[in-house]
């Protein structure tokens, strides 16, 4: 028992190695949820990944002396995929693996196999130590783009923050998967107040490969995709692609279901941890003051004072949903003086994440 312990303890100090980490726990949660997801032999083996895409034959120079074949070697993590213990992509024809986070990675990936057991240890873990380890850096894993409506056709937008050219851009898959989170609410009984709609995770190329390769996402059209934006943008849904120019997913989110949604709203700034390019402005000549974009507002950041409309900009994401809302076109979405330029790739945004971790006052 003591040396399978030591796997997993091992397994826990190289998660903690990478841009997300997985620091310990007092309450031992953090072990338990290993335990839930990794065999002993998968826990060995990930603590010899890289959180960067290795091929077979590079990670086998590492496990060689264990006397596993390289075929071995493919099979078993070809296992942890399916599982959704590790990552997996494909360059030049050739498969390559590495370490996933916690979060955005391995809890993601356990959509549609969720158990009450598990999300009890992972929501004592992420209350616990995940969720500082999380936002520690401020560079986010997401952020936030301006639901197509709020945006008129005369206003340029960059590629990035625009939901629809970031769509026409894709060249590979499209695949649709629920939305763990309110997968995770409806297991506990805690229906989401939103919408009834459950398929919102949109995922591209390699990553809708993966997700409808290891059966939890269904490939969809290009039509497909916008029709989920739109009932996305009816619900008031915020969107949040992940944080890079060619982003990989957009999730649909919501304030009483989304991790990071809910986690955020609870704090007095919760715009200093996303990464958005608008924000929304009243114009009180106008604002009738029906409270349309008070309701629909995820981040608490709309109130009415003197029957209109104010905004607390400490709050506001520019998700835009207000300016969709809006039946007197008194609410607008107006452009940071600063634009904010997402990393250009997966690697890039997590190599800076990194960088920013090893800063000196980070801690």
């Amino acid at each position: 028992m003591a040396t399978q312990n030591k796997v997993y303890r091992d397994l826990q100090k190289h998660l903690d190695t990478l841009p997300i980490g997985y620091p310990s726990a007092e309450s031992g949660a953090e072990i338990r949820l290993l335990k839930r997801l990794f065999t002993p032999e998968e826990a060995k083996l990930a603590t010899q990944l890289s959180w960067l895409p290795e091929s077979p034959k590079q990670i086998y120079e590492r496990v060689k002396k264990t006397g596993m074949s390289i075929e071995e070697l493919e099979l078993m993590l070809d296992r942890m995929f399916k599982k959704g213990l590790i990552s997996k992509r494909t360059e030049k024809g050739e498969k390559l693996y590495g370490n996933a986070f916690l979060a955005i990675g391995m809890y993601e990936l356990q959509v549609n196999r969720l158990t009450k057991d598990f999300l009890d240890d992972f929501w004592q873990y992420f209350n616990e130590a995940f969720v500082f380890e999380a936002s520690r850096t401020k560079i986010p894993q997401l952020r936030t783009i301006p639901v197509e409506k709020s945006i008129p056709a005369e206003r340029f937008v960059a590629d990035y923050d625009s939901v629809r050219n970031l769509i026409n851009h894709v060249s590979g898959e499209f695949a649709v998967a629920n939305c763990i989170c309110r997968q995770e609410r409806d297991i506990r009984g805690q229906r989401c107040s939103v919408s009834d709609i459950r398929e919102t995770c949109l995922l591209f190329d390699d990553i809708a490969e993966n997700y409808i390769s290891m059966g939890i996402g269904r490939p969809i059209s290009k039509e497909e995709v916008f029709g989920i934006l739109d009932k996305a943008q009816e619900a008031g849904f915020v969107l949040q692609p992940t944080n890079s120019v060619k982003p990989e997913a957009i999730c649909c989110c919501c304030g009483d279901c989304c991790g990071v949604l809910s986690t955020l709203r609870q704090l007095p700034r919760p715009v200093e941890f996303y990464a958005t390019n608008h924000y929304a402005v009243v114009d009180i000549a106008l604002c009738s003051g029906c409270e349309e974009c008070v309701k629909r507002c995820q981040l608490d950041a709309l109130k009415i004072e003197d029957d209109v409309a104010v905004i607390n900009l400490d709050r506001c994401i520019g998700c835009g949903n207000c300016v969709a809302i809006c039946p007197a076109s008194a609410v607008t979405l107006h452009k940071k003086e600063k634009e904010l330029v997402p990393p250009k790739d997966w690697n890039a945004l997590y190599a800076s994440i990194m960088t920013k971790k090893t800063e000196k006052g980070i801690d």
